[in-house]
């Protein structure tokens, strides 16, 4: 499966993805053959990080 384009809908999948299925983005991102570096950018480009410690992304603050 190809990831959503667009940063928002890729959020709700990632973060959807991380708390069912997934212990931490670096897993995820090996699982799926993504690069974890790819996801981090575009979701940042929308204002959101990863905080490894919730196993999500968050707002930017």
């Amino acid at each position: 499966m190809a990831l959503p384009k667009d940063p928002f809908m890729l959020l709700s999948y990632i973060n959807t993805q991380l708390r069912d299925n997934f212990s931490s983005l670096k897993e995820l991102s090996l699982s799926l053959g993504e690069d974890e570096g790819a996801i981090k950018d575009t979701l940042a480009s929308a204002g959101f990080v990863y905080d490894e410690s919730l196993n999500r992304f968050v707002t930017k603050e």
